[in-house]
């Protein structure tokens, strides 16, 4: 019995003694894994000068059959060149010159000091510093991290790399083609719509209601309801239905009929209530202009649902119109117009809403047929020419999308030669490389 516990008593003592045996052993056998190679740097071209990439061949002890993994990861230091100087006050103005350009700026504190910006892991063979100044003379240095922290022997670069601004992206010259193209496209259509061509729009069977509707409310003896959204005039879809208010309140003005507009923004309902002004001037009735008809409720959402469609049960218009932006509310306006028997026409770009006006109201403007507006009812030159510019454009980008389809398409059954790579796979590779990505001409 003593003999056992005194054994258990010498094993539990050796315990610690183990421990620190294997510690001391696997300090002794641990070591600093081999430095990367092949250590590079070079500005990132079509930048504004703030970016370099540095690149290096990955260090022997980083491979997938180490075990233990030798590195664990990279770290990238630079420092700014700053000559031969050792001592330097901050202010102080310094020329340095590399690859056979010279370069001046004024030393600030610790540029002299290598400093850490990054760190990548195992396998990576590239880091951008994308936090550089134009025109400074950068040097690099980077050093592989293993077990235990221990690090490799540091690789600098050879020669400062210094970022530069370029004024243009060589890489970006296919995207350059198309903007030109399609901006000349629009300013093509703009001229000849100016000299009096004209230009085809397809009809749109949401504007084209706009007089039916005005004249029925007019015979009802009804007033027209027009509601601008709920957001503010800062938002697009905002603007694109004050256009068309325009044109609804000229036709309510030839009509003499009355013309609501409830707003839920003081500024919507400043420029709805400039818009209708100028929209009774131009038909030469400013005499029946009445700013009371356009009026501001709430800026909460359902508290100025709440007050329209009050108002339209009780007043029940002959005419609901509903362009702008809209959410939860757009079900709401739109059954309870249908429920009081008005002819409804809606626009919004908003996808989600799109279904519940194409269920309750007449007539729905879907998204671009809703920005198109203003030039479909104006028939301003410059407004058609940007139209079918735009349209042109799509045409364009329609064409290359189906052309490249039907390469790549092709491509994959055509038969591979000896000695070079199949024409279409080429053709497909320069558009992947140069047209959709950063190869330029």
């Amino acid at each position: 019995m003593i003999n056992s516990q005194n054994t258990r008593l010498r094993k539990q003592a050796m315990i610690p003694l183990l421990i620190l045996f294997s510690l001391i052993t696997s300090a002794q056998g641990a070591e600093p894994p081999a430095p990367p190679t092949e250590f590079t740097a070079e500005d990132v071209p079509g930048d504004a000068g703030n970016a370099i990439d540095v690149s290096w061949k990955l260090s022997v002890d980083d491979e997938e059959e180490t075990k233990p993994r030798k590195v664990l990861r990279y770290v990238i230091s630079r420092k700014v060149v700053t000559g031969d100087k050792k001592t330097l006050e901050p202010g102080t103005e310094l020329t340095v010159e590399t690859g056979g350009k010279k370069y001046t700026f004024q030393y600030e504190k610790g540029m002299q000091e290598y400093e850490l910006i990054g760190e990548t892991t195992y396998s990576v063979t590239q880091f951008r510093d994308s936090n550089c100044t134009p025109d400074i003379p950068y040097l690099y240095r980077i050093i592989a991290i293993g077990q235990e922290g221990l690090e490799s022997t540091p690789v600098e670069l050879s020669r400062p790399i210094v970022a530069q601004l370029q004024w243009f992206n060589l890489q970006r010259q296919w995207f350059a083609v198309f903007v030109v193209l399609i901006c000349g496209s629009v300013i093509l259509f703009i001229e000849l719509a100016r000299r009096g061509k004209k230009l085809k729009v397809r009809k749109i069977a949401g504007l084209e209601a706009i007089t039916d509707a005005v004249g029925r409310a007019t015979e009802m003896g009804r007033s027209c309801l027009f509601v601008p959204g709920i957001q503010d005039i800062n938002d697009i879809q905002t603007v694109a239905g004050i256009t068309v208010l325009a044109q609804v309140a000229e036709t309510t003005a030839d009509y003499r009929a009355t013309l609501e507009v409830p707003t839920s923004r003081s500024l919507v309902m400043t420029t709805a209530r400039d818009t209708v002004e100028a929209a009774y001037l131009a038909a030469g009735r400013p005499d029946e202009y009445n700013e009371d008809d356009i009026y501001y409720i709430t800026d909460e959402q359902f508290g100025y649902v709440a007050s329209v469609t009050g108002k339209m049960v009780r007043d029940k218009p002959a005419a609901c119109f509903y362009m702008g932006a809209f959410y939860a509310e757009s079900l709401i306006l739109a059954e309870t117009g249908n429920s009081v028997g008005a002819i409804q026409v809606a626009g919004t770009a908003m996808p989600t809403q799109l279904p519940f006006f194409v269920a309750a109201c007449d007539f729905t403007l879907i998204g671009e047929e809703f920005f198109a507006a203003s030039a479909y009812l104006s028939r301003d030159p410059q407004q058609l020419g940007s139209l079918k510019g735009q349209d042109f454009g799509k045409l364009v980008g329609g064409i290359v999308l189906i052309l490249g389809c039907v390469i790549a398409t092709f491509a994959v059954f055509e038969p591979q030669t000896s000695g070079k790579e199949p024409f279409l796979k080429t053709t497909v590779n320069y558009i992947k490389e140069n047209i959709l990505g950063k190869g330029g001409f």
